[in-house]
């Protein structure tokens, strides 16, 4: 890897989505409560006082923005040779490519900006589950069958690979959005889910180019600075939340990146097992909302009532306080993420012990979990 192009990139995309984002939600702070965008206290919350929920706006407002500005900066570089010259070779190499592919983008974008949209109004006025399942499902559908992006997943059966991808992307969305329940969880969680996607497609050249996957980078460490801007203001005590506007977005652009990336580089043949990095660096997301449905429908309730029954909040019941369990869930994931990132660089053999690690880092979840079951049934 080259360390100053990595450097250069991190300063392109996550460092001005950062301030963009810690910058504007200032401003949004002080008009939430205006704007109707407010989380009163309630029987399934954990605060004690009305928070500003407009967080997702801030979020949405610093990836926009930052993708504005590198559009505009692609392409002055491609109508000043010189300008192009000065840049890194992949980077000047791939220029053409970049901007070939931004209708595609802010195609994605655009999908992005409707699920903010949908999240902002429930949010404020609230709408029924059915109705923003079908939404989601929707906009995944555009991108998977609109833009062509699935997994490959080595599946020969196109409907099937397509299905999986719309499903996966669904999947993302919710898992970010019951993650939201903490100060500070679901945005970190997605921090470190979007860091490590980054590393591995910075670590991973496309099989076509042989460069590192700039545009999949990039992409994700703009989410991930976004994120980090949000998380200033959404630690704990938080001064805002993201709300469903902010992790229906963050979910949304996660999953599409992981459909836009290649895993395998050269040796496609010899690593098919580096496809299941997105599923490695997402366990704990994805096992959370499992286990949160799994106990909703076991206890007879609807899957979409919202509970205290999130892993954080199973980890308070243990003895943890409210920091302890976000910061275990922070570990929990930043452990997978590294798995995530080997399965790039390792045999068969290897990758098996990868997985290995991920299930035995989920296998003591659920034997700390089991332990305060028992506590708990006399």
């Amino acid at each position: 890897m080259q360390w100053s192009l990595v450097a250069l990139l991190i300063l392109a995309s996550w460092l001005p989505a950062a301030l963009l984002a810690w910058l504007v939600l200032y401003p949004i702070r002080r008009s939430a409560r205006r704007l109707g965008l407010l989380d009163r206290p309630g029987q399934r919350k954990v605060h004690t006082q009305p928070v500003p929920l407009g967080g997702g706006l801030g979020i949405w407002f610093a990836v926009m923005t930052t993708f504005a500005l590198g559009t505009a900066a692609v392409g002055l570089c491609r109508s000043q040779p010189s300008w192009a010259a000065m840049l890194p070779e992949s980077i000047g190499g791939s220029l053409d490519e970049i901007w070939q592919r931004a209708g595609e983008l802010w195609g994605v974008l655009a999908g992005g900006t409707l699920l903010t949209l949908l999240g902002l109004i429930d949010d404020r006025r609230g709408l029924s589950a059915w109705f923003r399942l079908g939404t989601e499902i929707l906009v995944a559908a555009l991108v998977v069958f609109g833009l062509d992006y699935s997994f490959t997943a080595f599946i020969p059966v196109p409907w099937l690979t397509k299905a999986l991808s719309v499903l996966w992307i669904v999947a993302l969305i919710n898992s970010f959005n019951m993650l939201d329940n903490m100060d500070g969880l679901s945005g970190g969680v997605a921090g470190i889910v979007a860091w490590m996607l980054a590393i591995v497609m910075l670590l991973t050249p496309d099989p076509d180019t042989g460069h590192p996957q700039l545009l999949v980078a990039g992409l994700l460490l703009v989410v991930a600075g976004s994120l980090c801007g949000f998380l200033w203001h959404n630690r704990p005590p938080a001064k805002i939340f993201m709300g469903d506007a902010g992790s229906y977005l963050v979910g949304y652009l996660v999953a599409v990146a992981t459909l836009l990336a290649t895993y395998a580089g050269y040796q496609e043949q010899t690593r098919p097992h580096a496809v299941f990095a997105p599923l490695c660096v997402m366990a704990v997301p994805l096992y959370d909302m499992t286990t949160v449905l799994w106990i909703r429908i076991r206890e007879g309730r609807s899957p979409f009532e919202g509970d205290k029954s999130h892993l954080s909040h199973r980890l308070v019941d243990l003895g943890l306080s409210k920091t302890q369990a976000v910061l275990t869930i922070y570990l929990m994931t930043a452990t997978c993420g590294l798995a995530a990132v080997l399965l790039s660089f390792v045999t068969v053999t290897g990758a098996i012990l990868v997985g290995g690690i991920v299930l035995c880092m989920l296998t003591l979840i659920v034997i700390l979990e089991s332990t305060g079951w028992r506590k708990d049934a006399p």
